[in-house]
């Protein structure tokens, strides 16, 4: 006792109720309120605490609460509830006891009494003992607690027996017929009436619920259709649903019962779950067999259809002779399409007793048929591993899922495709203008679902395939439209007003639309047997995609690693049958085998394409039969067939070159081969996405690959580059157009209808309406690349970096030969180029690769005051409106292109300016920006007239006329035929003609223009002792080494310096530079190509050098007054070198060419004796002149012929052969 009385509460902490506060309550201030608000459980424990140590009166309990403000109070009954459990928490604690029990318990009748809490609270939570203290029970706590033991007993532990025998039965009999005799058309009404019947049935007959709720399972299971078990459903527990229907399923699984589970427990199971009365995973536990078990067997039964779909097509070694021949035996050839079809249906019967055996999918069934897509999902999703769409009924019933999800889109699509009538046609405008817009279509997300699901089988039903392309074409059209033109471009009736994003809308469009062609419709195709109607609706959805998502839907179509069989058989097959067509296809049986060819691509696009490339790679001679066969194909497998070209430039673990480092592998020149034969034939081959991996190579410094962009120039628009021209084609370089493509076509005429056709496509192809346009990207970096193959690259021999550097170098010179015919007229090539100052300072580019690309916007610079003078033509209207004192270079400045209102004009003293950035300062000391400028600016056709050559086309023109007279055919055929030919040749013998004369008229032109300025280009220099090296160094040898007609001008542009009589230029110093100080470094530093081209050079140097030697006369008409032959060349009007003089010269000339020539022969450097031997074979029509040197090289070349270089060997053969004949 005496422990009990000294024992007190524990000290408790207040925040709220604090001295000041309880002092503000006793003294019944009714304006005080707590200085802040508080959580409610907190403070009412703080004010229950305080009032049991006695320090509030408990009648203060209400004003203390309204004096405060909770944060977190709900309605009065929670703080009735808060109230309840602090008491019956503070009724248990120990440490409340004797007088603060006491005033624990008058709290507690206080709260009763002034309703804060009601009664039945503390019942519920307060212990027994507390409550008879309290006086809210009547009897005593020991017997409460005995009461309450009973009747939990009865409650949860007493069951009722029923004994069939002994139970009356008219209860079930009454239940069973009602519930048979419900009607199906039903209304609230009549569902209320039943559930009163069951409700008394049960009361008045004692049944038992479990039992009713069964009979009433039963009963719904019969009549699925009936809505009225629905709302007898809720009646009873849902979680007995799921028992009684697990114990149904179980009875199906005994041993002894040998029929399977009814389709309607099924259905039944399907549509409680649908209907949120059942979870699936309650009633999942319950079926059989286990998901591990049915998975351990499925990959049994896939392991061993796998092995035997790999075996198709494998050579067996073990085999005889007479079983290898039977398959290459010649005779008809043909082709199993249905092969993989035949091996499914054979799986899908072998598989069939799985579905009457396993109840899961059984469900999945029932949840398809019900329409229960979300369940029926999450079951597929589960069971993916058991692919149970390989099971024909599962697939109908995704199938008619998928018909119901696209079937308003559908039929919106076939009304909106009735044409409309033709304006004109009878119909009156303005009814037309009032016609409502297209409909706007739209899918639910949930078919893009069950697309996934199907996967490949939607094979099975073709029909649908076409429906669904056709709606997923329109439902993308639909969102494009709508970013474009927003709803108003819709019917009024459309739901397009919903979306209120339509960009967003546009990529969820995109976006499942991929998803449904890499996941269903794609590989569904490749097992429809030879259907060209589905490839092509399948390319008009496809087109609306960026070639780049097609071409990640083509990889991701063919994967190596193929889990399905069927699609292993299928690919297999078409594997196999297109190698026994290509052993057989020859130009004879072409219709027949191509046909095949194409019913093999139609279905297996993928497969036989590679294939087809595979065959081409290593067998070059298959390359035409191949493209003639493709005739057949559709628009689709010419998109694949891209896509598989450049996944072969792609495709790693092969080089790219050959063991020698030089040249291109025949893999890689066949497949450039067939790719420009391919493009040439057939129009519809899209070449974006090829450019597109050429810029990304360049872009990583490789330019192997620029070997398919040649041959697509060459193929396509008939611009070839070749080094090995012969004289006559060389001679024919410096003409007009007409000429040059008589003289390099090999018999293709420019007017060739199918020749520009594929011209103007490569043309488009590279400049398109729509961005990206490559043309310019790609001219620029094989600019760059060209520069920087010499400093990036990784060989291990000179001789590879001059082949890669000479490959890149010829690239480039055909494309942009390419661009300046196919871009017309020259103004929009103008347009599309950089200018002269972005090509050199913002691109980097080498002069002359800058020139090279400008030069033909040069020719647009004209006089604004007169148009008709045209930069380099010289106009005779503007010498004489001119005055005579004006100098020639205001001439010049007058000069101005004109590129319309987008592009600044520029005048011809901003070029110079551009042209003085380009070079050095110290460079301008010898050589002057308007020699620099018309150096780089003209061409060969400026400056020479192939005479020789305008005669003999104009003669062989002719000799065809009168072969075509002596014809003596004289059908109407015949006739017909000669006409047409003759025209043909007579519009070209005119044109001819008429572009001879006006060649003769611009060189004329040009040099008239060249003779009035020559006066101004090296007068004001102040160095001219430099005048001669800094004029090869900037001008002859970068220009003479680019390409074989650029060798011929700088050699006759030299010839008109000295022709024209240029102050300060000296011919002859110019020559001795060229041959006795610049010849041996630059032969070593020269690629082949390059000092093939220098050869060149060096032979148009040397025949001008010969001519003037050959006469006293000739030497004295042409050069013995000539400023270039001055003594001193800083004084022009100096002494001028005599005949006798020059003969000693020239055979100085000639001593140290046969020294350099020695030198080189006789070096241990590969590249030095190439070269040497590449020189003296371009000059061997001129030199030696003189037996001794003859015969010192012929012993060099003699020794060369027998070294073990094969290649130099080659080279030394055709030498010696012409130094043999001279």
């Amino acid at each position: 006792i005496l422990i009990v009385r000294k024992m007190s509460l524990p000290h408790l902490q207040c925040v709220y109720l604090t001295e000041e506060s309880i002092k503000e309550l006793k003294n019944s201030n009714t304006s005080f309120r707590f200085p802040r608000s508080g959580h409610v459980l907190r403070f009412l424990y703080e004010l229950c605490f305080v009032m049991v140590r006695g320090d509030l009166p408990y009648q203060k309990c209400k004003a203390a609460v309204d004096a405060m403000e909770f944060l977190d109070c709900g309605p009065e009954e929670d703080m009735g509830s808060y109230f309840a459990d602090i008491v019956a928490q503070m009724g248990q604690d120990h440490a409340v006891v004797g007088e603060y029990r006491s005033r624990l318990v008058k709290l507690a009748k206080w709260l009763v009494e002034s309703a804060l809490v009601p009664l039945r609270y503390f019942q519920e939570r307060c212990e027994e003992e507390f409550l008879w203290e309290c006086e809210m029970i009547k009897i005593k706590a020991a017997d409460l607690k005995s009461k309450e033991v009973r009747v939990n007993t009865r409650l949860l532990y007493q069951q009722t027996k029923f004994n069939l025998l002994r139970e009356e039965s008219e209860g079930y009999a009454k239940l069973v017929t009602l519930l048979c005799q419900v009607p199906e058309v039903s209304n609230e009404d009549l569902s209320t009436a039943i559930i009163g019947i069951v409700k008394s049935l049960i009361g008045h007959f004692d049944l038992d619920p479990n039992r009713v709720f069964d009979i009433v399972l039963e009963c719904f299971e019969l009549q699925l259709h009936n809505s009225v078990f629905l709302d007898l459903i809720p009646l009873f527990p849902k979680s007995h649903a799921s028992q009684i229907l697990g114990f149904k399923f179980q009875y199906y699984q005994q041993l002894e019962i040998n029929s399977p589970a009814p389709s309607g427990l099924y259905q039944l199971t399907a549509l409680l779950a649908k209907k949120k009365f059942i979870d699936i995973e309650s009633i999942y536990s319950h079926l059989v067999p286990k998901d591990e078990d049915a998975f351990e067997h499925y990959n049994a039964l896939l392991a061993k259809r796998l092995e035997e779909a790999n075996k198709i097509g494998k050579i067996n070694l073990a085999a005889t002779g007479k079983d290898l021949m039977d398959d290459d035996k010649q005779g008809d050839v043909t082709v199993d399409l249905f092969a993989a079809l035949d091996i499914e249906e054979m799986a899908v019967s072998e598989r069939s007793s799985e579905l009457a055996s396993s109840q899961s999918l059984g469900l999945l069934m029932g949840f398809l048929s019900v329409d229960d897509w979300l369940h029926a999902n999450q079951l597929l999703d589960r069971l993916s591993p058991l692919n149970p769409v390989e099971h024909t009924h599962i697939c109908a019933g995704l199938f008619r899922l998928i018909e119901k999800a696209i079937f308003s889109a559908y039929m919106l699509l076939t009304e909106s495709s009735i044409p409309l009538p033709p304006m004109g046609s009878g119909a009156d405008p303005e009814t037309q203008s009032i016609l409502p817009s297209r409909p706007f279509v739209d899918v639910p997300k949930e078919l893009f679902e069950m697309l996934a699901c199907v996967g490949p089988y939607l094979y099975r039903d073709t029909l649908l395939l076409q429906k669904i392309i056709r709606v997923l074409r329109a439902y993308y059209l639909s969102a494009l439209e709508l970013v474009n033109a927003g709803s108003a471009a819709f019917s009024p009736q459309c739901n397009s007003k919903e979306i209120q994003n339509s960009r967003i809308h546009l990529k969820d469009a995109k976006l499942r639309i991929e998803e449904a062609l890499g996941t269903c419709l794609l590989p569904s195709l490749q097992l429809v047997p030879a259907n060209p109607s589905i490839g092509q609706e399948m390319w008009e959805l496809l087109s609306l995609l960026p070639y780049e998502v097609r071409y990640r839907l083509y990889g991701e179509w063919e994967k190596d690693d193929e889990p399905c069989p069927m699609i292993l058989v299928a690919k297999q097959t078409a594997r196999l049958d297109t190698r026994r067509i290509l052993k057989r296809l020859a130009k004879e049986n072409l219709k027949q085998l191509g046909r095949m060819v194409a019913k093999l691509a139609h279905a297996n696009p993928m497969t036989v394409l590679r294939t087809i490339v595979h065959q081409i790679e290593a067998y070059r001679d298959m390359i035409a039969p191949v493209v003639d066969a493709f005739k057949y194909l559709t628009q689709l497998e010419y998109d694949i067939l891209e896509y598989v070209v450049i996944e072969r430039l792609v495709q790693g673990g092969r080089e790219k070159l050959k063991d020698d480092g030089l040249n291109l592998s025949d893999w890689l020149q066949s497949l450039a081969s067939f790719w420009g034969h391919l493009c040439k034939k057939y129009p519809s081959m899209e070449l974006r996405g090829l450019f597109q991996y050429l810029v990304n190579q360049l872009k990583k410094g490789n330019g192997i690959e620029l070997v398919l962009l040649q041959e697509l120039i060459q193929q396509m628009a008939n611009v070839q580059y070749t080094e090995n021209m012969t004289e006559e084609q060389l001679d024919a370089m410096g003409g007009s157009d007409t000429l040059r493509y008589q003289a390099t076509s090999f018999g293709i005429t420019k007017n060739n209808k199918a020749l520009l056709k594929s011209t103007n496509r490569l043309r488009d192809s590279l400049l398109p309406k729509e961005e990206p346009r490559l043309a310019i990207p790609l001219l620029l970096l094989i600019a760059q690349h060209r520069s920087l193959v010499v400093i990036n690259a990784d060989v291990p021999h000179i001789k590879m970096v001059s082949e890669q550097f000479d490959r890149c170098h010829g690239a480039l010179l055909q494309y942009v030969e390419f661009l300046c015919s196919a871009v017309t007229p020259i103004s929009a090539y103008a347009l599309l180029v950089p200018t002269l100052d972005e090509l050199v300072h913002q691109y980097h580019l080498d002069p002359e690769v800058a020139f090279l690309i400008y030069r033909p916007v040069m020719r647009l610079f004209r006089r604004q005051d007169m148009p008709a003078s045209v930069w380099p033509s010289d106009c005779r209207e503007a010498l004489q409106t001119t005055s005579t004192e004006k100098e020639p270079e205001d001439l010049n400045n007058s000069l101005v292109l004109d590129l319309g209102d987008s592009h600044k004009s520029i005048t011809w003293f901003n070029l110079l300016d551009t042209v003085k950035k380009m070079l050095p300062p110290k460079a301008w000391n010898s050589l002057s920006p308007e020699l620099y400028a018309t150096f780089w600016g003209l061409t060969l056709y400026d400056l020479y007239v192939p005479r020789t050559r305008y005669e003999y086309e104009v003669t062989k023109l002719h000799a065809a006329l009168k072969a075509l007279e002596e014809l003596s055919d004289n059908s109407s055929s015949a006739i017909a035929k000669r006409k047409k030919d003759k025209e043909r040749i007579q519009e070209s013998l005119d044109r001819l003609t008429e572009e001879h004369q006006r060649h003769e008229e611009h060189v004329e032109s040009v040099r008239a223009r060249l003779s009035r300025e020559k006066n101004t280009w090296l007068s004001s220099c102040p160095d001219t002792l430099k005048i001669n090296m800094e004029f090869l160094q900037r001008c002859i040898f970068p220009r003479c080494t680019f390409s074989m007609p650029d060798a011929v001008y700088c050699a006759v542009f030299v010839n008109t310096l000295h022709s024209l009589g240029t102050p300060f230029f000296n011919t002859v110093n110019h020559m001795d530079m060229v041959i006795c100080k610049t010849l041996q470094p630059t032969i070593c530093s020269c690629t082949e190509y390059e000092v093939g081209r220098l050869g060149r050079f060096l032979f148009e140097t040397l025949k001008t050098a010969y001519h003037w030697k050959s006469d006293e006369s000739v030497y004295e008409r042409e050069c013995g007054n000539m400023p270039g032959f001055a003594v001193y060349y800083r004084y022009p009007n100096s002494q001028r070198v005599t005949y006798g003089q020059f003969i000693k010269v020239h055979w100085k000339w000639s001593q140290r060419i046969t020294r350099t020539l020695i030198q080189c022969l006789e070096s241990t450097e590969s590249m030095e004796i190439r070269n040497a031997l590449v020189m003296l074979a371009k000059i061997s029509g001129v030199f030696p002149v003189t037996r001794k040197s003859g015969i010192n090289l012929e012993k060099r070349v003699a020794k060369i012929k027998s070294d073990e270089r094969e290649d130099l060997k080659v080279l030394a053969t055709g030498v010696a052969a012409a130094l043999a004949s001279r």
